[in-house]
């Protein structure tokens, strides 16, 4: 597929050429019976948006993401907070809107109408801080463009619960291809505080893709499958996206792909060489907890790795979904026509 290509995508929609809707992509739902109007960006709040040239010099802050969230919560006015607070137990459609993955400013909250100039910087370190380092910033942040949402004013942050005191928290930052969070370990058992997304527009074949590494990192594993191995790892059909996607299966029901327990040594730690990579981009605290809760629940030897041609695709590459998933895991990544990534991982399963 040309490097350049912008294909159709739902999810997307507004960020890209209209073109007639593909059967293959009619599985591709947006969370929630309400959550169609979060793909538009906007927000009223009568502060002046901020430019991108406004974003403060790169550097990494030396509080936790947590305090810094305390922070912001604490600098909000009364007319803030009733609009960019929301109750722990807020629903939209029906189910949890801090467990949401979105794809556009939460509730059209976008920051640079939301926030003043010293906020946004809060905002800004807090993003930074729940990153790894530099370079998983810049990852997370698709090399600081946020991709269609032009920049961290184009993208959202709401608050959830109450920060400042024993109750339970969290603050959901959203974005074109991105849904990231940081709780203070409120939503027990939970990494990353909840469903985690992120993805990037060039194909994930692309090395102008932010997250090729890791397409690369898993076909370091593809290429050294057996004939046999491949047979059960590569499947047809598409594993789903959004919320059908990240569902744990009950623990009866058997897991599609190639357990590890049929891999080599040497090809295990290839895998575990995956692993090291998809959680690159994090702070060590969640990495710590993934690991965690991944030996909870029985380990690397319960995962499975999947691959899946999606055989509406025109294409000659061999696959356009990998998968990880096993007990309280699910790690589910498109490849094609762009990357889109949904994580969940839970130790209550």
């Amino acid at each position: 597929m040309p490097e350049n290509a912008r294909p159709y995508c739902p999810e997307c929609e507004e960020h890209v050429e209209p073109v007639p809707p593909l059967d293959r992509r009619n599985f591709i739902r947006v969370l929630g019976g309400g959550a169609a109007a979060l793909l538009t960006l906007g927000g009223t709040a009568g502060l002046p948006r901020a430019r991108a040239a406004d974003a403060v010099p790169a550097e990494r802050s030396t509080k936790p993401a947590e305090d810094l969230v305390k922070e912001l919560h604490a600098s909000l006015s009364r007319e803030q907070k009733e609009k960019l607070v929301l109750p722990w137990d807020h629903k939209t459609g029906g189910r949890l809107t801090r467990l949401g993955m979105y794809n556009a400013p939460l509730e059209r909250k976008a920051v640079g109408d939301n926030y003043t100039k010293p906020q946004q910087e809060l905002i800004e370190r807090t993003l930074r801080a729940i990153a790894s380092d530099e370079d998983g910033y810049s990852k997370i942040t698709r090399n600081g463009t946020f991709a269609n949402s032009g920049s961290l004013q184009g993208c959202g942050a709401v608050i959830f619960g109450d920060p400042s005191s024993k109750d339970k928290y969290a603050w959901v930052f959203t974005g074109h291809h991105l849904t990231v969070r940081c709780d203070g370990n409120s939503e027990e058992g939970a990494a990353f505080g909840g469903p985690l997304y992120y993805g990037h527009s060039p194909n994930g074949y692309s090395d102008k893709n932010c997250f090729f590494y890791q397409t690369k990192s898993v076909l370091s594993v593809f290429d050294v499958l057996s004939e046999e191995q491949r047979k059960k790892a590569v499947l047809k059909g598409t594993p789903g996206e959004q919320a059908e996607s990240v569902k744990f299966r009950p623990a009866t029901e058997a897991k599609p792909g190639v357990g590890f327990d049929d891999l080599s040594k040497d090809q295990l730690k290839l895998v575990e060489r995956v692993m090291r990579d998809v959680l690159s981009p994090f702070r060590k605290e969640d990495a710590d907890e993934v690991m965690d809760i991944l030996k909870a629940n029985g380990g690397l030897e319960k995962i499975h790795l999947a691959f899946y041609q999606d055989m509406g695709m025109n294409d000659k590459q061999p696959w356009h979904f990998w998968r990880l998933e096993g007990p309280g895991f699910v790690w589910n990544y498109r490849v094609l026509p762009h990357v889109h990534t949904y994580v969940n991982i839970s130790s209550k399963v």
